[in-house]
């Protein structure tokens, strides 16, 4: 189905469930979760451990066979766990796992199948347990980390940078650059010149956001009926351009 046939009053319905199973189900296994979260599919997001506090405005996605996990395995109690700032993109099939301290600052984005560890997990000579050293990871405001690339233990990477597709990054990266490859290295620097306008910036005005998204959506789903739907569900048939 290329077009969505829902209602509208659908549409709203299937939200209200959504928010519904966050509050239910989800939220309680948050430390923290602020306000205006847009989590999509939260069935298949997949917490463990804690903490793990998740700031205002966040957009994470869940996907049937892209699972979401945030994870925290350790045995002290003392750690910052996974701490998610204010409007936060973590897309379908992110994987992010703590044994002390990850820390991802606000407007970060984090595409599909990002994975984000401050362990090895296993030690070196003795594989039956988790390494003593206490590792952690810092991504400072408005990191952007493309799709597949792995963040390892250990690393900061600085406000405004970008991580390029598959990259493994095992060190710190300065700000405002671009840096891939495995081991991902600055390729080149951000235009100083140039304005970077962050994920906050566009969507802090609430209310503002949710009147265009609310008339946006009434628009592209005008003209849909009930039995329009069900019939799409039912035998669906090829789109008209």
């Amino acid at each position: 189905m290329i077009r969505d046939k829902r209602p509208y009053y659908i549409k709203q319905a299937w939200y209200r469930f959504q928010n519904f199973y966050v509050r239910r189900y989800l939220a309680p296994q948050l430390s923290a979760l602020g306000p205006h979260p847009y989590i999509i599919k939260p069935w298949y997001i997949e917490l463990f451990g804690g903490p793990i506090c998740i700031g205002s405005h966040v957009t994470l996605l869940g996907c049937t066979d892209k699972r979401t996990r945030l994870t925290v395995w350790s045995e002290r109690k003392d750690i910052d766990g996974i701490r998610i700032g204010d409007h936060v993109l973590i897309s379908p099939g992110v994987r992010i796992s703590a044994a002390n301290s990850i820390r991802i600052a606000d407007s970060c984005m984090l595409a599909s199948h990002t994975y984000i560890t401050d362990s090895d997990w296993h030690g070196i000579y003795d594989r039956s347990l988790p390494p003593r050293t206490r590792s952690k990871v810092v991504l400072e405001e408005n990191v952007w980390i493309g799709d597949s690339a792995i963040v390892c233990k250990g690393v900061t990477i600085g406000k405004n940078t970008i991580i390029g597709a598959g990259a493994v990054v095992t060190c710190d990266i300065p700000a405002n650059v671009v840096a891939a490859g495995n081991p991902a290295r600055v390729i080149r620097e951000l235009d100083p010149a140039r304005e970077i306008i962050t994920r906050k910036d566009r969507y802090g005005d609430t209310e503002k956001m949710t009147k265009v998204l609310e008339t946006a959506e009434k628009n592209c789903l005008e003209g849909n009926t009930l039995s329009g739907w069900i019939r799409s569900l039912i035998a669906p048939g090829r789109e008209q351009p």
